[in-house]
């Protein structure tokens, strides 16, 4: 890879791909009419506009928060052209696209290229409320799933096994105050050492697992991992710096150690240490510095993965993200060509926006 390369990366949508560039990023989404729908848009360079952002960890935050409003504004757009192109009868492409011819090197298919298209100001609006509420949910979902129950199960199970029983009875014998005594008595705050987040760490790592394996096993999601697995492709051609055609694309790996999948692996192990050396003789304390050390944790790991791509101690940076490779043989699935079509498609319309000529 040159060092003057441009450097990619993506996320797998609906029936499609995204890819970013630095300046750029670009939605392609395959109609069930077979015709490939693309969106692309500049980007602002937030370190440019803000100096402050070049700094590291505070770069890895920004990236981040930048990633998270772009995936979900990438996967409502797949959802919106999928879903909606689906209930049209007529065949037609709708006024926004205009039709135009893709070569691959297996076959010319027919391509739908999205123009620049401005929406009134109710329509924008309604938008940007719904990708917000998305992304309020998902922040809502993750805390609780991969803080709050982690935290208090691990608590509980410290107490337990740190006093041998959990002797708590209430003063009516009723089963239902019962109960209530002996959730007080396994919330009593233990102080996190590394042994604590240790447990705390497997406990979220298993719950991960477990989502992303039951994923797996439903037919519309192994169709996004197949896209997932054509993003990758795509971009190891890139950095390969070969022509980025489809029989290109067929013979790279699926697995690629600057994925999303890594960068979470790479986070829950920086959380054990950063849990480690903050910590307080209190529940609610202990999960509100979980909660604000996100985008320091983030940041750390952010700086892990970047360091792992241009380190010449490669064999350390092989081991913190080998556990991301493996996980990623759940959540990447081998594309057929047709979705490396349109991961390529995605790549060469961001490409085309970034200001360095190619």
């Amino acid at each position: 890879m040159r060092e003057d390369q441009i450097i990619v990366g993506g996320q797998a949508v609906i029936e499609g791909v995204m890819m970013r560039a630095p300046h750029s990023y670009a939605v392609a989404v395959r109609r069930p009419d077979g015709q490939i729908v693309s969106k692309s848009e500049q980007l602002p360079v937030l370190a440019e506009k803000y100096p402050l952002l070049k700094l590291p960890v505070l770069r890895g935050s920004a990236v981040l928060i930048q990633s998270m409003v772009l995936g979900i504004k990438a996967l409502n757009f797949s959802a919106n052209v999928v879903f909606h192109e689906a209930e049209k009868e007529a065949e037609t492409p709708a006024p926004e696209f205009q039709a135009a011819g893709f070569t691959t090197g297996i076959a010319t298919a027919p391509v739908a290229v999205a123009t620049e298209v401005r929406p009134a100001a109710t329509v924008k609006s309604t938008a940007a409320a719904g990708a917000i509420g998305s992304i309020v949910f998902a922040l809502f979902f993750n805390v609780l799933l991969f803080i709050v129950l982690p935290l208090l199960l691990t608590n509980i199970l410290f107490v337990y096994f740190g006093g041998g029983t959990i002797d708590a009875h209430s003063s009516s014998g009723t089963w239902y105050a019962d109960a209530w005594a002996w959730i007080r008595a396994g919330l009593h705050p233990i102080r996190p050492s590394v042994a604590f987040n240790l447990v705390d760490g497997l406990i979220r790592m298993t719950f991960f697992l477990i989502m992303i394996t039951s994923f797996s096993l439903l037919r519309d999601i192994r169709r996004v991992f197949e896209y997932h697995g054509a993003e990758h492709k795509v971009v190891y051609t890139w950095e390969a710096d070969e022509e980025l055609t489809v029989a290109n694309a067929r013979t790279k790996q699926r697995q690629h150690p600057r994925c999303g999948t890594s960068f979470l692996m790479v986070v829950m192990l920086v959380s054990i240490v950063a849990f480690s050396v903050v910590k307080f003789d209190s529940l609610f304390l202990n999960f509100l510095i979980r909660v604000l050390l996100i985008p320091v944790v983030a940041g750390v790991s952010y700086e892990i993965i970047r360091a792992s791509a241009k380190s010449k101690a490669q064999w350390f940076f092989s081991v913190i993200t080998r556990p991301g490779l493996w996980l990623q043989n759940i959540t990447t699935k081998e594309p057929d060509d047709s979705q490396l079509e349109v991961a390529i498609y995605a790549l060469k319309e961001s490409l085309k926006l970034e200001p360095v000529s190619q």
